[in-house]
């Protein structure tokens, strides 16, 4: 019991301190690509401390909820879109039996719980008692229901190839011949991620030009803070089910196994920052079109060629 406890705790503690690391390397990444000058000089050396600047500044704002709100609703929202990604995180191994929670169905755990975290942006939109919001909420809403089922064929696929639904099991049966077999499915499911996290290029929701910010316009201090953990948290928990379901998990040469995994972790993170800095915003109908014409058929693809596989082999 006091391994488990143990294991849980430190397992815990990595996966909150890792969105704030990848906060920071957000801001480093995007000054150095844009020329951004003011992440650089927080604090001195290399602006070390833009991070706990942006705490301290959230910390300090007016609490605000407008008078037409629904109250309830408009508190809780910001947990409901941050919550299911930290308990999502549970279940993701680190390392060979380094997981807090190994379930027999974990890959569908992982799937039905994400898909929660996205209702924060909708309650929180149609809460607010601003047309704005509301506009945030339905597109929030539309990219859920559009990117959902790309997320779960591709998942499908590398499920069925290791014919398990857990996770750590799933990490086991990898071989390094999945890499190219299973590459397309990887592709869809790591662009339907990103669609659901609602990161450039898929930021039609908050789409500060065009509708402020969405969901979170009416939002200030502590409570908006939460909104952009759970966006970083998601990236993390994303980058993690990328990881150990397309790219091995623990599984690599030399290194530790737990140090493999958050190499290919960081690494897909970065992509992510770099996606949002390289590309502009897509329309709702080029959105709606990647999905339902792109990425769709691609699962499938995926799903078939997984088959083909499994019986010939």
């Amino acid at each position: 019991m006091l391994d488990v406890v143990i294991s849980f705790v430190v397992i815990l503690a990595v996966f909150l301190v890792l969105p704030l690391i990848v906060g920071q390397t957000e801001h480093k990444v995007m000054a150095h690509m844009q020329s951004r000058l003011g992440p650089m000089y927080a604090g001195g050396f290399h602006g070390w401390a833009q991070l706990i600047a942006d705490g301290v500044k959230f910390a300090q704002k007016e609490d605000v909820i407008p008078a037409a709100a629904d109250r309830r609703i408009f508190m809780i929202a910001p947990g409901v879109a941050l919550v299911p990604y930290l308990v999502v995180m549970i279940v993701i191994p680190i390392d060979q039996g380094r997981v807090a929670v190994n379930l027999d169905l974990g890959l569908f755990f992982v799937l039905a719980v994400m898909g929660i975290g996205v209702l924060g942006s909708i309650m929180a939109g149609w809460a607010s008692a601003n047309k704005y919001s509301v506009l945030g909420g339905m597109r929030a809403a539309a990219q859920l229901m559009s990117y959902e089922l790309p997320l779960v064929l591709a998942a499908s696929s590398v499920a069925m190839a290791a014919g398990t639904l857990s996770l750590p099991g799933i990490v086991e049966a990898w071989q390094w011949w999945w890499l190219p077999w299973q590459a397309i499915g990887g592709v869809v499911f790591f662009l339907a991620g990103l669609a659901e996290l609602r990161r450039p290029p898929f930021d039609m929701p908050i789409a500060e030009s065009e509708i402020i910010m969405g969901p979170m316009t009416e939002y200030t201090g502590m409570r908006f803070a939460l909104f952009m953990l759970s966006e970083y948290v998601g990236i993390v928990v994303l980058s993690f089910l990328t990881t150990v379901l397309f790219l091995g998990g623990w599984h690599g040469p030399l290194l530790p196994g737990w140090l493999w995994t958050l190499v290919k972790v960081f690494a897909l993170a970065f992509v992510v920052i770099w996606l949002r800095v390289s590309f502009p915003r897509l329309r709702e109908d080029q959105l709606q079109k990647l999905a339902w014409v792109g990425l769709v058929p691609l699962a499938l693809v995926q799903l078939a060629l997984t088959g083909v596989v499994k019986v010939l082999t």
